[in-house]
């Protein structure tokens, strides 16, 4: 199974930006926006602070959204089996 990445507009911080993700990540990044009570922007600019703070410069924003997608998944399926 092999999905396109596609190009999705942001604004952060009052400027524009665009990331590439596959359309499942696209769609469980709005979950976790929605589940958070946030708009899509302001999830990417917390998961931008995070990663700027942690010396994380050197990756992409739409990689650290993907992490992002990954480690609330893992907590939710952790959250699950206790």
């Amino acid at each position: 199974m092999q999905a396109t990445t596609r190009k999705r507009s942001l604004t952060l911080a009052g400027h524009r930006t665009s990331v590439s993700l596959e359309p499942p990540f696209w769609e469980a990044f709005q979950d976790c926006a929605a589940r958070d009570g946030v708009s899509v922007n302001a999830l990417a600019e917390r998961i931008d602070a995070t990663r700027l703070r942690a010396g994380r410069g050197d990756m992409n924003l739409s990689a650290a959204i993907r992490l992002h997608v990954l480690a609330d998944l893992q907590a939710r399926l952790r959250a699950l089996s206790e």
